[in-house]
């Protein structure tokens, strides 16, 4: 082979590499005649650690990074292992010791076995929470092959933080910043046959004549010119080492973010501009993949679905019967239609950005969103059957007492969907409040002290880590959030006890003249709520969200302070979510 392109711990067991994939397509369909060979180490960790446990340990990125840190710099061990346990509960907390061990043996005899003697350029392709362990791999090649040469890319490797990492970690030779296709076929090109080499996206020590780190990075201006990821290393895999699970096969509809203003995000670092496919692409590529490697079930790596062409792509695969499924990060849907019409056409689990639970801290955040577009998506969620998994970000820096009060006013109100997962605010290299932390209320951005335990001083003084610590009003949020942070788990504990989980918790059924409405809340008996005549009529035309005004207009024999008491006592009830603009009914049509 010339070109070994390598994906490590922790990606996810049970889906191939589509930046691997991606990339040896994007090499065999050039013009620089090559070999391209791609190992997925992390099938092989997975299978030695056990699927289960892999899973857990790989949803917790401190505790991921402490293992291979402890083997990357084993002076640290001690530390490793306290942030590892710190970072876990139940039995996995106490087997750090156990699992340091078998994966430092596992990678020994993995490098014994490969012989990279003819190999040209190794690649490795480094996201969340790979980075240790792509280090500690690198450092182990380059022992066995000091004249191999090495490369990192992937979301990981910013400009800021990527150009850096060669002058403290010697194993790298090469850095590719942004999208990689274009410059790693330059690299090869380059190390195979000697071409010029003036990518501004490649950086390494030999070449900083000729490039000057930070440039925009090349893109490929036009995603109908990228092939479909190849997936083949990845099933032989697979199929040589007779593992047992059904993969999920991640496709890829768009780069970069179209709404791209979170202030908390920094997802996006590497993408310069929103780009996507048209559908009928997208269709063809699913098509392929899906005949090639017998596999009906996929992810979208998208930060989130272009909107139109994915109406397009959804109706059509509505269309041809077949028993497809797909996961996708969406923002909220404005239409009840839209939901059914993606569930109709397979998209039945999804990540929303719901975030936050108050109108000023979602404009805050630059969400572009309300507390009533978050609702109105759990519930359209919840009622087409499609698995909702959002988070609830907690301890925003800034964050005022009635915003707190707020989120837990309408913690009441989204009892009866699926609930949401709290996650503690977390400082991102490049986010807008990185950049503007005074307008936050930042006074000093520092270390994490999780990487002040995992990596030694001189590596820290040269590399500017993704994720950051501060000073502000962290101990005044901390406090503040507990309460709501109690109320979560109180609301999943509440769905987790639930005799009955396929009736929602809130639903109603329609007798023609009248509607029955069944309530179920925590720790007593389900309550029941008929609404007659004109009351039921004014209840269903809030199924989606309506003004007062409409509802007014609708209904002309109501008056309006009719109308108010009688939004209010539904409100009051936990019936209906209304605001001064808008007014949806929460409970779920259960026929």
């Amino acid at each position: 082979m010339d070109v070994t392109l390598i994906s490590m711990p922790w990606a996810i067991f049970n889906r191939p590499s589509i930046q691997l994939g991606s990339l040896k397509s994007y090499l065999n369909q050039s013009q620089v005649s090559c070999t391209v060979e791609c190992l997925h180490p992390y099938l092989d960790v997975a299978a030695a650690i056990g699927f289960d446990d892999y899973r857990i340990i790989a949803e917790s990125p401190w505790a991921a990074e402490a293992l291979y840190c402890s083997l990357l710099f084993p002076e640290l061990k001690n530390n490793a292992g306290h942030v590892f346990a710190s970072s876990l509960k139940g039995r996995l907390a106490k087997k750090f010791a156990e699992l340091r061990t078998l994966l430092k043996d596992h990678h020994e005899q993995w490098c014994e076995q490969l012989d990279f003697s003819k190999c040209k350029l190794v690649g490795f392709s480094v996201c969340f929470s790979q980075l240790p362990a792509s280090l500690y791999a690198a450092r182990l090649l380059k022992k066995q092959w000091p004249e191999l040469a090495i490369v990192f890319g992937g979301s990981t490797c910013t400009n800021s933080f990527g150009n850096a990492m060669p002058l403290v970690f010697p194993e790298i030779d090469y850095i590719i910043t942004g999208e990689g296709e274009q410059p790693l076929t330059a690299l090869v090109d380059h190390l195979l046959y000697n071409a010029p080499l003036r990518n501004p996206a490649v950086y390494g020590q030999g070449l900083l004549a000729n490039t000057t780190p930070g440039e925009n990075t090349r893109e490929i201006p036009d995603l109908a010119t990228l092939p479909v990821p190849d997936y083949s290393s990845y099933f032989q895999h697979i199929q040589n080492t007779r593992l047992d699970f059904n993969p999920v096969l991640p496709v890829e509809f768009s780069r970069g973010c179209w709404w791209n203003k979170c202030t908390f995000c920094n997802l996006n670092l590497q993408w310069h501009g929103y780009r996507f496919k048209r559908a009928q692409q997208m269709l063809a590529e699913i098509d392929h993949l899906c005949s090639t490697y017998n596999c009906i079930d996929f992810t979208f790596c998208d930060n989130s679905l272009p909107v139109k062409e994915s109406d397009l792509f959804f109706t059509a695969i509505a269309k041809n019967g077949l028993d497809l499924r797909f996961f996708a990060e969406i923002r909220p849907l404005k239409k009840r239609s839209t939901y059914r019409l993606f569930r109709q056409g397979g998209l039945n689990a999804v990540q929303i950005g719901i975030e936050a639970l108050s109108d000023s801290l979602l404009a805050r955040m630059h969400k572009g969103t309300t507390v009533l577009d978050n609702i109105a998506a759990m519930k359209f969620a919840q009622e087409t059957d499609m698995t909702l998994d959002a988070n609830l970000i907690l301890e925003f820096p800034g964050s005022t007492a009635l915003e707190v009060e707020e989120t837990l006013r309408v913690l009441d109100k989204v009892l009866p969907y699926r609930p949401l997962s709290p996650a503690g605010f977390f400082l991102g290299q490049g986010s807008p409040v990185w950049c503007r932390p005074q307008d936050f209320g930042i006074t000093q951005v520092s270390c994490h002290p999780n990487n002040s335990k995992l990596y030694p001083q001189k590596v820290l003084n040269t590399l500017e880590m993704l994720i950051q610590s501060y000073r502000g009003d962290r101990t005044l949020q901390k406090a503040r959030w507990k309460a709501v942070r109690k109320k979560i788990g109180q609301w999943q504990a509440f769905h987790a006890s639930r005799n009955n989980p396929e009736v929602p918790p809130l639903s109603y059924r329609d007798g023609g003249s009248f509607l029955v409405i069944r309530q179920e809340l925590p720790d007593s008996r389900p309550l029941q709520h008929r609404l007659k005549g004109l009351s039921r009529k004014i209840y269903l035309a809030c199924d989606t969200p309506v003004s007062r005004q409409e509802l007014l207009e609708q209904f002309p024999q109501v008056t309006e302070r009719q109308l108010t008491v009688f939004l209010a006592d539904l409100d009051q009830k936990n019936l209906l979510f209304s605001t001064p603009d808008a007014n949806l009914a929460l409970a779920i049509h259960t026929p």
